[in-house]
């Protein structure tokens, strides 16, 4: 046998953890980007309230 069988879960494992490691990385980047995104819909909003 190649695998024995307490490793079955292992893949699972893996790709959870890549998961969850992928969620803070794109946390991370809303929370860097996520004022700058803000002032860009805020300008645009009083550019057309100016309208």
């Amino acid at each position: 046998m190649l695998f024995a069988p307490k490793e079955r879960g292992q893949g699972l494992v893996e790709y959870a953890l890549i998961l969850v490691l992928v969620a803070i990385v794109v946390i991370a980047v809303m929370m860097v980007l996520g004022p700058m995104v803000g002032n860009v819909f805020s300008s645009i909003n009083r550019s057309l309230s100016s309208i």
